[in-house]
């Protein structure tokens, strides 16, 4: 099928050095299966339909087709090399410890895209192939076991393991691969590798054109494989199948397909497909006839085409429809999942491979140029019951020389139990002629009087109600033997230093049959432990690790059966061989370095091996790199001498040491530094470039001798005229030096000499150099003169000009050293400056250019300027109100008639001042140009001026409320008066509002809820108020600052006065507060109980609840109430206990009861808690269980009422629906009183909060808040109910 990927061709995947596990091989241990040890078992799983050739240690191919794993062991743990061919890629798979070697078709490989007749050649490394039978045959059916017998060799079951079956599906089954009983084995698969299957062949598909109907999908690992063959036709002969259809036919189609044609309309495209998709969806379910056990035949009609739809198509132009048709399975039930199990043009199929007595729904869908119709509505059908599978062989589960126990699993019984089992053998004949041993119904069986050490064939069918069973294969056992006899003394094969490898042969006249197994025993020598073993198993040689090096071991080597064990062989004795000595430690350098030789000396290893040191080898290498040694000393002393070395070149040694054991490994490296003598002279230095005025940059050459030391460093020295002796410049390993600080025309001389670790070597000869002209000297500082407190006069000498005649002079002008800039540039002498800020600092230096360049500057001078009047005022504040009361003793000054009238006089006490008549200035202290700063003058319009001090704050007093003003401020010094500020516009405040009156709305033992004002639709828009209440020292602290006329105040204790007193405030400024208000609350109610507790005793009952303290030394009892049936709660107890024994209670009656504290006030009538949640006590049931027959009718429970939860959430749903009503009619009238009122009146807004909580005893906790906001954002979250039932709201 074109859906498949095509069988592997058969070739040798595995190298012939991995050996197959052998037959009678024990099982691997689990650190081999799990890939912990050495050798690992490789599981290479062979896919249905695909061949696997592997050559055998007896030099013969064997070829193994799939489906099947086998075993293979590899000896270094790793996986073995596996050969690809063209198409496929390997996948390694780990699952529960075991690894899959699976070999899979790419994503990307096209079926059909090599012939299967076509091989490409094996891998070099690789003896060819063994070409397969099927490759000139159909492909194998996927089921187990197929394709082996008839040309592919004798394959022994040992060598295929436990595989998980997987699902696959074929067109063509082969007639040799059925059953006698007329059907094919399953072929499965694990999950995982179903999966990749799956995902690979979806990939496939969508890269082929993504035929949806196809095939070669593979059902879920639980569906039985399908199989389906054409009834009354054949298969299209010619090409690749696809879904039914030829490939070629398929593309044809999908180039056919309304929508792609070239010459049709859009808008007719559209209508046709619309059309062809309608008629697609009107085919019928198909017909299920002829139901067998493992197959099924289906048939089904063409959709019919309405007569409008015939009359269109006869108007346009004739084209025949070719329809194909896709059957899908679904074995999970009518609503499960579908897969294909048939792709053609036919109208009847016959479905095979189905699972026995299993309940399958089959649709059809209709294809045509590509576009599919819905599916058919599913029809059902349930396969016959047929004779179980063939059992898998029986198992040895003991035995002795006389008897076997055998053992097998029951197989899948094919929907009819299986009712006995048929257990034949060859009674150890080896004729292959079997006779029936047992018929019966248990799973084991034990025969007795058997040959000892004999080899018995065994096979097994199971039978049930619909026949009899396969025989499954045959399967060899054996029976015990006798004891075996003393094996001969073990055999040295090689020793180590802490091995030794022994081997021993099998005892003589022991059967080849017979399972021998070894002990290997060891002694050491000089011990005195004995002989203690140290290999158990099954082969025949083993080598013993862990030894001491050059010791003597006895061995002997005793063999044992099942029977039991032999008698010890004789003794053999072995001894491992020495070791190596290790490398001479300790090595030094004996006495004084010379620059051409050194002594060194060394210590005898720490361990010889277990053999004397016959002599020493000392090697010497150049240099660090140690990539040459060579010998300077052999011999048997401990030290040497080492000569004809380089001065100043480091060397390494190393040392040897040589026993019986062999030579050691070399000995730590020892280097060795040789002394260096000082370097040659140098070459004399040259001038690099032509030397400038005030330096000269000098290079010069290694010396060509350096000591035996890599020179580190140079010194220059300068010599002049007039000095006697040189003065060093520069020191340093660099090749060059620029020599700076030298003066203009000058002549100089330099002379060089290097140096290394030995120190300095000679001078050099002498260089003379010539200095180019420079720039000029530094100018002397100038004298400044000023002519008025804005003007200046700069003036300066020339400075000494170095060679060239100065030609422009710069000065530099500015507030700071670091910010001045040049203000002048020309060949005078003076400069007159202009603008200057009076009584400011200035700095000023010169600086003279000739030709040579610009000469440094000359010192600053610091100019002062003479002081002026001051300069106008830039920033006026506005006091805010706090500023206003925290002025400071100075500004408090009236205005001018005030200031006349207490003239001498002290300062008034310091008066509260209202912004409705005053007006609070703060300005910025001006520039005072060097003279202080003595008054300032600040004019008011028509009003006289006010004359001040010298403060930065003024509160101008007596002004009319909410009146404009315009001011301005003027400095004043010692000088002269200053300019005016620029002219500010201010106003006064009106005047504060006075207090409310104070009211308490509504109070509880613990809340207080105060009233003031006459509302928010009467009240000013800009109107506040300012709550306070008095703590417990005298104190007035606030509560509530803000715009609302109520205010909840919470968390007061029972029967307490508070004092209260309120302040209206406005942007005028506060207003006084008002007289103290006095509120007291009342006592708190006793906490609601939990529910209380009911035991029955027969005809009574025992009531339990907790108790309360007493409150503030008020006593606490208790009113309890029951409730019967369904009456009114009724009292039933009042006082201070806390149990009640209830008696004469009804036994077809319910009761309920009730409790809640009441506390008992000396001055006052008694406050009664909330009831508690009813706890129920219901009526005894009587006991049916006696009465009733075993097969009598079942007794109807009689119904249950409300729990408490269920209770409380029907509350909780009514509260809201209730308070959903609630903010409903409030949204509406306020949004009524909204449109009626002025757009500058308060607009509150309403909404409301409902959370429920569950309390620690599970009872619910309702929370109601009530949210206002008004215009300017601001809100309020008073919460007004809390309690677990009952709701009551205050507004």
């Amino acid at each position: 099928m074109a859906d498949h990927t095509p069988p592997l061709e058969t070739s040798q995947m595995l190298s012939p050095d991995l050996p197959l596990l052998p037959p009678s091989a024990a099982p691997p241990p689990p650190s081999m299966a799990n890939g912990d040890g050495a050798q690992q078992v490789i599981l290479v799983q062979v896919n249905p339909g695909e061949a696997f050739t592997i050559q055998r240690e007896d030099g013969q191919y064997q070829c193994i087709a799939g489906p099947a794993q086998v075993p293979m062991m590899s000896p270094n743990g790793s996986v073995p090399p596996i050969y690809v061919p063209p198409g496929y890629v390997q996948q390694i798979i780990e699952e529960n410890g075991v690894r899959r070697v699976l070999v899979l078709p790419q994503a990307e490989f096209h079926p059909g895209g090599h012939s299967p007749l076509h091989h490409p050649p094996p891998p070099p490394h690789l003896p060819a192939f063994i070409p397969h039978p099927h490759q000139i045959m159909p492909a194998p059916p996927p089921h187990l076991y197929s394709g082996m017998a008839g040309g592919t060799g004798d394959i022994n079951l040992q060598y295929i393991s436990t595989y998980h079956p997987a699902h696959m599906y074929s067109e063509q089954v082969p007639a040799e691969s059925l059953s006698p009983h007329g059907r094919t084995q399953y072929a499965y698969r694990d999950e995982r590798a179903n999966k990749t299957y799956e995902r690979l062949q979806k990939k496939l598909k969508e890269r082929q054109g993504g035929h949806p109907g196809g095939g070669g999908l593979a059902p879920p690992k639980d569906s039985p494989p399908l199989s389906p063959q054409k009834s009354h036709t054949s298969p299209p002969a010619g090409g690749d199948l696809h879904n039914g259809l030829g490939q070629k036919g398929v593309e044809e189609q999908c180039q056919a397909s309304p929508g792609r044609g070239r010459g049709a309309e859009p808008g007719e495209m559209n209508e046709k497909t619309q059309a062809l998709q309608e008629w697609l969806k009107k085919i019928e379910p198909p017909a299920v006839t002829d139901v067998q056990a493992r197959k099924v035949s289906l048939r089904w009609e063409a959709p019919v085409r309405s007569v409008e739809e015939e009359q269109k198509e006869g108007e346009g132009p004739t084209e025949e429809l070719r329809l194909s048709y896709d059957v899908s399975v679904s074995y999970s039930g009518k609503d499960g999942k579908y897969n294909t199990a048939y792709s053609g043009e036919e109208l009847c199929v016959t479905l095979e491979n189905l699972r026995p007595a299993t309940d399958y729904h089959v649709r059809v869908q209709a294809v045509c140029k590509c576009l599919q119709g819905s599916p058919s509505d599913p029809a059902s059908f349930t396969t016959l019951s047929c004779e179980p599978d063939t059992p898998a062989p029986p198992r040895k589960a003991s035995g002795t020389k006389n008897s076997l126990v055998l053992q097998w699993k029951p197989p899948c019984d094919n929907g009819s139990k299986i009712q006995n089992y048929i257990l034949h053998w060859d009674e150890g004949k080896g004729t292959g002629v079997f006779e029936q041993c047992y018929y019966g119904p248990q799973k084991q069986y034990r025969l007795t009087k058997l040959s000892p050490a004999s080899k018995y064939s065994f096979r097994l069918a199971a039978k049930n109600d619909m026949g009899v069973s396969e025989f499954c294969e045959a399967v060899a056992l054996l029976t015990s033997c006798s004891v075996p006899a003393a094996p001969l003394s073990p055999g040295l094969v090689q020793a180590g230093l802490t091995w030794l490898c022994v081997q021993w042969t099998r005892p003589a006249g022991s059967p080849k049959e017979d399972e021998i197994g070894y002990v290997l025993e060891m002694e050491e020598e000089g011990t005195g432990y004995g002989f203690q073993p140290s290999y158990d198993g099954d082969e025949l040689s083993c080598t013993v690790r862990n030894l001491h090096r050059s010791t003597k071991y006895r061995f002997r080597v005793a063999a044992y059966n099942t029977e039991g064990r032999s008698n010890p062989s004789g003794m053999s004795e072995f001894s491992t061989t020495p070791d190596a000595p290790s490398p001479p430690c300790r090595l030094s350098v004996k006495g004084k370095t010379h620059p051409s030789s050194f002594r060194m000396s060394w210590e005898p290893p720490k361990d010889n091996g277990g053999s004397e040191v016959t002599e020493y080898v000392v090697y010497l290498s150049e240099g660090l790199s140690g990539s040459s040694w060579e010998q300077v000393y052999k011999g048997s002393a401990l030290e040497c001498a080492c000569e004809g070395l380089k001065p100043g070149w480091t060397y390494q040694a190393r040392v040897y040491c040589s026993s019986a054991g062999g030579q050691s490994p070399p000995s730590e490296i020892l280097q060795v530094q040789i002394p260096a003598v000082p370097p040659g002279p140098c070459l004399p230095p040259r001038v690099v470039g032509k030397p400038k005025a005030r330096e000269v940059q000098l290079r010069w050459a290694p010396p060509q001798v350096d000591g035996g030391s890599a020179v580190c460093g140079y010194s220059v020295e300068l010599l002049c005229p007039q000095a006697e002796e040189g003065r060093e410049v520069f020191q340093g390993p660099e090749l060059d030096c620029t020599v700076t600080c030298l003066l203009p025309g000058r002549t100089y001389s330099f002379r060089l000499r290097a140096a290394n670790k030995a120190g300095y070597g000679p001078f050099s000869e002498c260089t003379e150099v010539n200095s180019a002209p420079g720039a000029p000297e530094a100018c002397r500082p100038p004298h400044i003169m000023c002519k008025s407190p804005t003007c200046a006069v700069v003036s300066w000498e020339a400075p000494p000009c170095n060679g060239a005649a100065v030609t422009e002079y710069r000065v530099e002008w500015g507030a700071a050293e670091g910010s001045m800039q040049v203000c002048y540039s020309g060949p005078n002498t003076t400069h007159e400056l202009k603008g200057l800020v009076p009584a400011s600092n200035y700095y000023c230096r010169v600086q003279a250019v000739n030709p040579a360049g610009a000469g440094p500057y000359g010192e600053a001078v610091l100019c002062q300027t003479p002081c002026s009047v001051p300069a106008a005022i830039s920033t006026v504040h506005i006091l805010q109100d706090c500023e206003m009361q925290d002025r400071s003793p100075d500004s408090q000054e009236g205005d001018e008639e005030e200031e006349e009238e207490g003239l001498g006089a002290p300062p008034p006490p310091e008066p509260l001042y209202s912004p409705s008549t005053c007006l609070g200035l703060r300005w910025e202290a001006p520039c005072d140009h060097g003279a202080e700063i003595t008054s300032y003058l600040i004019d008011i319009g028509e009003r006289q001026p006010i004359l001040t001090g010298p403060v930065t704050k003024y509160i101008i007093q007596n002004l009319q409320p909410d009146t404009s003003y315009r001011l301005r401020i003027q400095a004043l010094n010692s000088l002269g008066a200053g300019p005016f500020s620029h002219t500010f516009k201010l106003k006064t405040k009106p005047l504060p509002p006075s207090p409310p009156r104070l009211e308490c709305s509504a109070f509880s033992h613990h809340t207080l809820r105060l009233k003031w004002g006459e509302g928010p639709s009467k009240a000013p828009d800009s109107l506040q108020y300012h709550l306070q209440m008095e703590d417990k020292s005298g104190r007035f602290i606030s509560l509530y600052k803000g715009p609302c006329h109520t205010h909840k105040v919470q968390r007061l204790n029972e029967s307490t006065s508070y004092s209260f007193r309120i302040q209206a405030f406005n942007e005028a400024g506060e207003g006084p507060f008002s007289s103290v208000y006095t509120f007291t609350t009342p006592r708190s109610p006793p906490a609601p109980l939990k529910a209380p507790r009911v035991e029955r005793h027969d005809d009574s009952c025992e009531i339990t609840w907790e108790s309360l303290q007493p409150l503030k030394g008020d006593a606490v009892i208790y009113s309890l109430q029951y409730m019967q049936g369904t009456s009114d709660f009724r009292p039933l107890y009042k006082g201070s206990a806390t149990v009640f024994q209830l008696s004469n209670l009804s036994s077809s009656a319910e009761y309920r009861f009730r409790v809640c504290a009441i506390r008992q006030c000396q001055d006052s009538p008694e406050i009664m808690g909330p009831y508690s949640s009813t706890v129920s006590l219901a009526p005894p049931r009587p006991d049916t269980s006696s009465s009733a027959g075993p097969e009598g009718p079942e007794v109807e429970a009689p119904r249950r009422s409300l729990t408490d939860e269920q209770f409380s959430l029907l509350i909780i749903a009514l509260l809201a629906f209730t308070s959903i009503l609630i903010a409903v009619a409030i949204q509406y009238l306020v949004i009524e009183t909204d449109m009626r009122r002025p757009p500058s009146a308060v607009c509150p807004r309403l909404s409301h909060l409902l959370s429920v909580s569950l309390q620690s005893d599970r009872r619910p906790l309702f929370h109601l808040h009530w949210l206002w906001r008004d215009h300017e954002g601001l809100e309020s979250k008073p919460t007004v109910y809390r309690a677990p039932f009952t709701l009551h709201l205050q507004m």
